[in-house]
């Protein structure tokens, strides 16, 4: 899957990538600015979030009630080791049974699952992006 859009699309963009999804990891890698945190909003929206979404920078996840699943979104960005996840318990969200949306996955690469789709955005220009489904491993 390969698709352009337009930001102002990015609730549809969003459904589009749930369609393309066979498991509940989902890593979203970009450069800063490109819209991983957007996107995954708009994500816990389209699986019914009715709460405020907001990026866990500072806090690493923030755990949201969707339809029927709940719904974690995890923003790496501040890791400075890899194993500072561990602490966290990462592998027993990965475990959970619910969404595991992942911003900054490539910081914490020895630590994720077997199993996730992975998906790429790529800013066009300021107000288009292309997003893509990497290969797994």
């Amino acid at each position: 899957m390969k698709q352009t859009y337009a930001v102002t699309d990015i609730e549809a963009i969003a459904k589009t990538l749930l369609a393309h999804t066979t498991h509940k990891i989902i890593r979203i890698d970009g450069p800063m600015g490109a819209g991983k945190t957007t996107l995954i909003k708009a994500i816990c929206q389209a699986l019914g979030v009715k709460e405020t979404i907001s990026s866990p920078t500072f806090s690493l996840v923030n755990q949201y009630q969707a339809n029927v699943d709940t719904v974690f979104h995890f923003d790496f960005y501040r890791i400075e080791n890899q194993d500072e996840v561990a602490d966290i318990g990462i592998e027993e969200y990965f475990e959970s049974g619910g969404y595991c949306l992942l911003e900054w996955a490539e910081k914490i690469e020895s630590h994720l699952p077997l199993a996730f789709d992975h998906f790429e955005i790529e800013v066009i220009r300021d107000t288009q992006r292309c997003l893509t489904k990497k290969e797994s491993k």
